[in-house]
C-alpha cells in the first residue's frame, strides 16, 4: 500500500540550499515539503570544514538572526599556511567577514527557519525515483517513508540532494540543456573529526591549512572555539586515494597542541571541486547548493553560495508557478542570477584549481615561502595586474628562483580573468547557450595548454 502526497514544490535535502528554497517559496504563499532522508534528530547533521566566507550577508528568507547562534568564532580573520617542505608559516590576511560555525546547530537552524516560514518537513524519506510526463517534465518523486511507499506530484521538484545527486542519475534530461558533463573526477573526498583539546590554542583567529606530500591533497584545522577544532583532510579523486582517517590521525598525533585531545564527532562526505553547472534547470526541475556545483571549486566550500542558490531558485520557482509555465525558458532566469552573483568568480576560482594538478607541491610551497603574507594577499585580492610584473617588482629579492612561477601564475590568472568575464556575458536565453558554451570551451582549451594540466570537462 502507497501514500500519495501533492504540494506546489518538493525540496529533497534538508540542507542549505533546500532550506533556503523551500523558506522562499513557502513565505510566497505556495505548499512547499522538504523530503530529507535522515531521521529528525539526525537532520542537518553534515559534514563540512564549518569556515564560513561571507558571513555578513546571507539572504532574508531565512533571516541571519535566526542563525547566529550557530556562529562559534567569528575573530577569525587570516589564512595561516603551514608549509613543513620549507619549515615556515605564511599568514595570508582575508577580506569580508569570516566566521567558523558549529554546523550541526547551523543545520538544526535552518530547518527551524524554513519551518517557521511555511514549509512542511518529511523526515526518514529516501527518493527512489523521479517521475516525467510524455514530454519530459518532471512532475513528483517516488520514495520510502518509514519503510512505507510514497509518492510526491508537484509543479517543481528542487534537487538540494547535494553532491553526486541520485535524482539527477535518475531524471531523463535529452532535449534540455542541463548540464549532465559532470565526473566523479570533478569532486573531492574529504573526512573530517571535531576535536577537543585540553589548552587553548594559539591560532584561533585564523584558518589553518597544511598541504598534503600530494598536491591534490590537503589538511585543515578550523577552530570553533579556541579549544573545539574542525580537523580535516580531502584529496581531489582525480588522484589515487588516500587513507584519510590515518593520515588525519597521524599528523594530529605529530601536533603537540592536540596532545590529550578527544574526538567528538567523525564524518565523511563528497564535495564538488568544480565550476557551477552551465545549466541548473529543466522543466519541473531545478538543482542548487552542492547538486550544482555551487561551491567555491578550490575548496568545496559553499554555505553561502549554497543560501543564495536555494533562495534565487525559490524565487524564480513562485514565479513559474504562479504563471502556469514550469517550462526549461521560464525558470531560466534562476542560472542567470546565479552567474551573475558569484557563479562566474567561481568558474575563474576553478582554474586554479586546474593549475593545481599540474604543478609540483614543493615548488608551489617554496613560492609561496618566499613571498610576505600581505603582498601575497594584495596579488590575490586587488585585482588583475597585481599578480606577475608587479609582484616580482614588489618583491624581486624574496621571491628570486621563483620568477618563472609567479609569471607562470600571471598568465593564468589573466586568462581565469578573461573566463569570468565570458561568464559575465551569460546567455539570457537557453537557445544561445550552445555559442556561449563554444566560447568557454576555446578559452578553457587555452588554460590547459597555458598551464599543462589535463582537461577536466
Amino acid at each position: 500500500m502507497s501514500t500519495s502526497h501533492e504540494y506546489d514544490v518538493v525540496v529533497v535535502g534538508a540542507g542549505t540550499a533546500g532550506c533556503y528554497a523551500a523558506a522562499t517559496v513557502a513565505r510566497e504563499g505556495l505548499d512547499v515539503v522538504v523530503v530529507e532522508r535522515k531521521s529528525a534528530a539526525e537532520a542537518g547533521h553534515i559534514a563540512c570544514g564549518d569556515a564560513l566566507k561571507g558571513a555578513d550577508s546571507f539572504p532574508e528568507s531565512i533571516p541571519k538572526s535566526q542563525i547566529e547562534g550557530a556562529f562559534t568564532n567569528t575573530d577569525v580573520d587570516h589564512g595561516r599556511f603551514e608549509i613543513p617542505q620549507e619549515d615556515t608559516v605564511l599568514e595570508i590576511p582575508v577580506p569580508g567577514e569570516l566566521a567558523v560555525v558549529d554546523r550541526w546547530e547551523y543545520g538544526r537552524l535552518i530547518i527551524e527557519g524554513a519551518g517557521d516560514a511555511g514549509a512542511e518537513f518529511h523526515y526518514d524519506t529516501v527518493v527512489q525515483d523521479v517521475v516525467q510526463d510524455d514530454d519530459g517534465t518532471v512532475t513528483g518523486l517516488r520514495a520510502t517513508r518509514d519503510g512505507t511507499a510514497v509518492g510526491y506530484e508537484a509543479d517543481v521538484v528542487v534537487d538540494g540532494a547535494g553532491s553526486l545527486s541520485l535524482l539527477q542519475d535518475k531524471t531523463d534530461f535529452d532535449g534540455t540543456r542541463f548540464d549532465t558533463n559532470v565526473s566523479y573526477s570533478q569532486f573531492c573526498s574529504a573526512y573530517r573529526e571535531i576535536v577537543e583539546v585540553p589548552e587553548p590554542v594559539e591560532w584561533d583567529d585564523a584558518l589553518v591549512f597544511k598541504p598534503t606530500e600530494r598536491a591534490a591533497g590537503y589538511l585543515w584545522y578550523f577552530p570553533r572555539t579556541e579549544t573545539t577544532i574542525n580537523a580535516g583532510l580531502g584529496f581531489q579523486m582525480t588522484e589515487e586515494p588516500m587513507k584519510l582517517v590515518e593520515d588525519l590521525k597521524r599528523d594530529l598525533r605529530d601536533r603537540p597542541e592536540f596532545e590529550g585531545a578527544t574526538v567528538t564527532d567523525k564524518l565523511g562526505a563528497a564535495l564538488p571541486t568544480r565550476r557551477p553547472y552551465d545549466s541548473a534547470v529543466a522543466p519541473g526541475f531545478v538543482a542548487a547548493g552542492d547538486a550544482a556545483g555551487h561551491v567555491n571549486p578550490t575548496t568545496g566550500g559553499g554555505i553561502a553560495g549554497a543560501a543564495y542558490a536555494g533562495t534565487y531558485a525559490g524565487e524564480q520557482i513562485v514565479r513559474a508557478v504562479s504563471e502556469g509555465d514550469v517550462s526549461e525558458d521560464a525558470l531560466w532566469h534562476y542560472n542567470e542570477r546565479v552567474m551573475d552573483h558569484f557563479g562566474g568568480r567561481y568558474a575563474g576560482l576553478d582554474v586554479y584549481n586546474v593549475l593545481s594538478t599540474a604543478v609540483d607541491v614543493d615548488d608551489l610551497m617554496g613560492l609561496l615561502a618566499s613571498l610576505p603574507g600581505e603582498k601575497l594577499a594584495e596579488a590575490l585580492y586587488s585585482g588583475t595586474t597585481s599578480f606577475g610584473p608587479a609582484l616580482l617588482a614588489k618583491t624581486a629579492k624574496e621571491s628570486f628562483g621563483h620568477w618563472g612561477q609567479i609569471l607562470h601564475i600571471y598568465r593564468t590568472k589573466s586568462l581565469a580573468d578573461d573566463l569570468m568575464g565570458h561568464y559575465g556575458r551569460y546567455p539570457r536565453r537557453p537557445e544561445a547557450l550552445d555559442v556561449w558554451q563554444d566560447e568557454r570551451d576555446r578559452l578553457m582549451d587555452e588554460i590547459y595548454e597555458t598551464t599543462g594540466a589535463d582537461p577536466k570537462y
